[in-house]
């Protein structure tokens, strides 16, 4: 049965299939490693340098075939785009979200609050006069939504937004999204 499913009709789009998934697997487990998940990143190493290694035997035993190499390249570019796809879906992490208003940032914080965002404001000075500056850590998958809060609130506020690595000790939305649920002075 292998034999028939890595004879040349099919081992083109096999290749191009499997490196597709072999590099889709490959953005996820560098975004794990980014993202400091150390026993999940090699689980997903582990299944990627697998498949590579059942795609680069196959591609040698065909030394010659200018199809597979298409399919391998193809596959390549194709798993770089469905990775990051996958990775937005995901979206695994946490963001400092800072915003600097010249607005009220109480009344911001109080927004954010009823929404069950932790934030806190502070007042600097910047150059066109004091401002607010609000600061609020969300979990990646609630940040646009905390973007349209914001400029709701302000339609010129500027705006920044960093990945958090760790976070310790906050206030967060009950969110039940990918099977996880957050809770307050987690």
């Amino acid at each position: 049965m292998f034999d028939t499913l890595f004879s040349y009709p099919f081992l083109p789009f096999l290749v191009f299939i499997a490196r597709i998934c072999d590099v889709t697997l490959g953005t996820m487990r560098i975004i794990f490693i980014s993202k400091g998940k150390k026993y999940l990143a090699p689980v997903v190493g582990f299944l990627e340098v697998f498949i590579w290694i059942l795609i680069i035997s196959r591609i040698l035993s065909a030394t010659n075939d200018l199809i597979c190499y298409i399919a391998y390249a193809g596959g390549y570019a194709t798993g770089s785009i469905v990775g990051i796809w996958v990775e937005e879906r995901l979206a695994i992490g946490t963001q400092l979200i800072r915003v600097y208003t010249k607005k009220a940032g109480k009344t911001l914080v109080a927004i954010l609050n009823r929404e069950g965002f932790g934030a806190t404001v502070s007042i600097g000075e910047g150059i066109e006069g004091e401002v607010h500056i609000v600061q609020t850590v969300v979990n990646r998958s609630t940040a646009a939504k905390v973007e349209k809060l914001i400029t709701a609130f302000d339609s010129h506020v500027f705006y920044v937004i960093t990945d958090v690595r760790t976070a310790q000790h906050g206030i967060f939305p009950d969110n039940s999204r990918h099977f996880k649920r957050w809770r307050i002075g987690k």
